[in-house]
């Protein structure tokens, strides 16, 4: 069996090839005459709306579908990886599941348990061998940091796989997926049921990755942090773009407007060749002429318009009351049969605010979302709320709430009978719910689907408080980027928990840190946090080395450990401080250079017009030269401020 301890980094004539392929499911065409190449070592990000074609070119990788047209061509010894979509309820532990990711290595410890018995010394001396050329006696401890990594607690190891809940179990099948010691991974979706703390690990591993990773993801800072091309499924093409998921929307947004440019160019052409048509061709002495004209039409190779997937369009609907402020926790405790999960938490939310929760998974933060919901009654304290307080709430339980055999245009009907059924369809077509599927049964929706859903029904109440807890799962990148747009300019007051940081990011102005018992304002962006929780880990690993020493006996405790760390937390906190300006600045140039160089692409398409450089022309033509001056002084000044910035975060002191 091939694995990644017989081969070094690169390996030679192990491409993976798609040549002149087309790929048929059930009828519908997905992919044609796709030809492009995979180098070993390559980490793709697959995107393109739902529908389109990207679990279906995994099943094909696999082995579970096959071309239609064309060839696939794969090493034919590689080991494919993929998370199993079910988790049977098993009595094995939850370590000893994982470790059955890799086949290599239960196969070696089921022949040297037989060797044994049968005392065969020199089949045993051979079978250590190779157990120690796959890393096999660390294979314990690399499946325990797998664990640790996604969230489990040195408890679960020794758990059984039917104790854990659906979400758990996902991460238990990730897990053994990254367990397996594999040529190619393919991974769907890989954080649809991580919180970010897990999400932030996984980029670190993958970097890591030593094999071909394909990833299908709707994050977007996720794939820019792991990928290094980008695979694109459109109108049944499919297109290899270089570089990170950024750098893809970039090009595709030059491609599309260049497309579009000569599109329009084309179609003034046509335009002017059938007006020639039309009026000279029954005249006797235009006629050669006119022909000649109707036969370079129809050799002319027609540019589609470009096309860009269909768009979500929706807004939240104005509150019709903003009570301020909307909701008080005072002094409140928060948990499960009067056992306290969170302790003394004083949090006041105003209308426009917009608070997005941090924390590790079972810190508190969906309970807190909870009280805030009036799902949880404070265990102490008071939970005060607003006159005319309406409250939106989204969970991944609200999904189970919807009914199978209704249509979205019944739900929205039973939701409120009043409104017009018309008016109900135009709004269900902002979420993509159009035509036939406003009125289909909702039951073989999918995970994506059924999200829209809830979101729409939310929204449709003209909250005044949105509670929205892991709104992304599941949903596709330009679903999330209606959300994040919709939610800019909500009125209402925003508590998010998502492992989504460009949904953070975007849509939050200020965190509150769920930790230790505690919600308190976070001093910080999404980078503090990611530096506070490397340091939290450094310090559990020097707490739990300082308590091994202790408890052996060996060793002494250096009694300026104390200072020295205060020392270094007091130079962490100074150097945080000093990048938060410098990356933020960084961030907003970025902004502005990405919006510039799309404007310049356009006044470049339409500079190479022939009919800008007309007499009529004249003002429009000075006025376009203008602003591609002041757009290149502008790209060239932010440029060179962007690598100053640049320059000055390299610069900044290390800590140790």
């Amino acid at each position: 069996m091939a694995n990644l301890a017989d081969k070094p980094l690169i390996w030679v004539n192990c491409l993976i090839q798609f040549k002149n392929l087309s790929l048929v499911r059930h009828v519908k065409v997905l992919i044609e005459q796709a030809s492009f190449q995979l180098h070993p070592g390559y980490k793709v990000g697959l995107t393109g709306a739902n529908g389109t074609g990207k679990s279906s070119l995994f099943a094909l990788l696999r082995g579970g579908l096959h071309a239609e047209v064309g060839d696939l061509e794969m090493p034919p010894n590689w080991v494919i990886a993929h998370v199993a979509q079910e988790t049977p309820a098993l009595t094995m532990p939850a370590l000893e599941f994982v470790l059955d990711g890799d086949a290599e290595l239960r196969d070696i410890e089921s022949a040297l348990q037989l060797a044994e018995t049968n005392h065969e010394g020199e089949k045993i001396a051979e079978l250590h061998h190779r157990l120690s050329d796959i890393e096999g006696y660390s294979a314990k401890s690399r499946a325990s940091a797998l664990l640790d990594g996604l969230g489990f607690t040195q408890a679960d190891l020794a758990r059984p796989v039917s104790d854990f809940s659906g979400g758990w179990r996902v991460r238990l099948n990730l897990a053994r997926a990254l367990m397996c010691r594999s040529d190619l991974l393919l991974l769907d979706e890989p954080t649809n049921h991580l919180d970010l703390d897990a999400v932030i690990w996984l980029e670190g591993w993958l970097r890591e990755y030593r094999g071909t990773l394909l990833l299908i993801s709707h994050d977007r800072d996720f794939l820019d942090a792991v990928i290094d091309n980008v695979l694109h499924i459109e109108q049944q093409r499919i297109t290899l773009y270089r570089g990170v998921y950024s750098d893809f929307e970039r090009q595709r947004a030059e491609k599309l407007a260049l497309q579009q440019a000569m599109f329009e160019k084309q179609q003034r052409k046509v335009a002017h060749l059938h007006s020639y048509i039309d009026r000279f061709r029954v005249q006797a002495t235009k006629a050669r002429q006119a022909q000649s004209r109707i036969k370079a039409l129809e050799r002319m190779e027609l540019i589609s318009a470009a096309h860009v997937d269909s768009q979500f369009n929706f807004e939240f609907r104005a509150p019709l009351n903003a009570p301020d402020p909307l909701l008080v926790l005072d002094e409140v405790d928060a948990g499960y049969s009067d056992k306290p999960i969170l302790n003394k938490v004083d949090l006041t939310i105003r209308p426009g605010e917009r608070i997005g929760l941090l924390g590790k998974n079972g810190a508190g933060k969906s309970t807190l979302i909870k009280l805030l919901a009036a799902e949880l009654k404070p265990l102490a304290g008071k939970r005060v709320e607003g006159k005319d307080l309406r409250i939106g709430y989204f969970a991944q339980h609200q999904l189970e709430q919807l009914r199978p055999n209704e249509s979205p245009l019944q739900h929205m009907m039973r939701q409120d009978p009043t409104t017009r059924e018309q008016e109900h369809l135009n709004y269900l077509g902002g979420f993509d719910f159009k035509g036939d599927m406003a009125r289909a049964s909702c039951e073989n929706f999918s995970g994506g689907e059924k999200s829209r859903l809830a979101l729409a029904l939310l929204i449709w109440t003209r909250p005044n408080l949105l509670l929205l807890d892991e709104p992304t799962n599941h949903l596709d990148l330009e679903m999330r980027h209606a959300l994040t747009l919709a939610l800019q300019d909500y009125e209402g007051g925003v508590i998010l928990v998502s492992h989504d940081r460009a949904l953070l990011r975007a849509s939050c102005d200020t965190f509150v840190l769920v930790a230790n018992g505690k919600a308190e304002a976070f001093d910080g962006d999404l980078e503090d946090y990611k530096n506070w929780l490397t340091a939290q880990k450094a310090e559990q690993k020097a707490s739990s080395g300082a308590a091994q020493i202790l408890a052996s006996g060996a060793g002494s405790i250096d009694t300026n450990a104390p200072n020295k760390y205060l020392q270094s937390k007091a130079k962490r906190q100074a150097r945080i401080l000093a990048r938060r300006p410098l990356l933020k600045e960084t961030e907003q140039i970025e902004e502005h250079l990405e919006k510039w160089q799309l404007e310049k692409v356009a006044l470049d398409a339409r500079a190479s017009e022939p009919a800008l450089y007309e007499l009529e022309n004249k003002a429009e033509l000075q006025h376009l030269l203008k602003r591609q001056a002041e757009l290149s002084s502008q790209i060239d000044d932010a440029e060179y401020r962007w690598l100053t910035l640049h320059e000055q975060l390299e610069n900044l002191p290390e800590v140790n």
